[in-house]
């Protein structure tokens, strides 16, 4: 082997091991937003689970402000992602719960009703426009 094909032949392998981790890292980011999703899907709205629905939406919250600030589209090789990131940007700009929650919470964290409707306004911010779909079908494609 050439010196030029080695060198050639290095790049490439720490190409490919930087897209790989990066991938990975957008994956593990995605897999978290999904666990939090299920979380909040589950939560039987009992008194008190108001603030483990805040958490879950704090949490979704973060790592999608991670994937819109820290990702690069042009380091992930599916076009999908691109359409993912601006509807994360979209839903950081239009939904914003956590007001709601901070003057909700002395008042009603114990008002069955009031949970509920949280929580389901919360995951109906985060269904619109088929965003979760697209979360899910990404991961499955990453």
């Amino acid at each position: 082997m050439s010196q030029a094909n080695f060198l050639n032949f290095r790049w490439m392998l720490f190409f490919d091991i930087i897209v790989v981790t990066y991938v990975q890292y957008l994956k593990n980011i995605l897999t978290h937003i999904v666990d939090s999703y299920h979380i909040l899907e589950t939560i039987e709205d009992k008194p008190g689970d108001l603030a483990k629905t805040e958490k879950q939406m704090l949490k979704i919250n973060g790592f999608i402000k991670v994937v819109s600030n820290k990702i690069d589209p042009d380091k992930i090789p599916l076009s999908d992602f691109k359409i993912l990131k601006s509807k994360f940007s979209e839903y950081l700009t239009n939904y914003s719960f956590e007001k709601e929650i901070e003057t909700m919470a002395p008042l009603y964290s114990n008002d069955v009703s009031r949970i509920k409707n949280m929580r389901i306004k919360i995951l109906e911010a985060l269904k619109n426009k088929n965003m979760m779909d697209d979360v899910k079908e990404l991961l499955n494609n990453l």
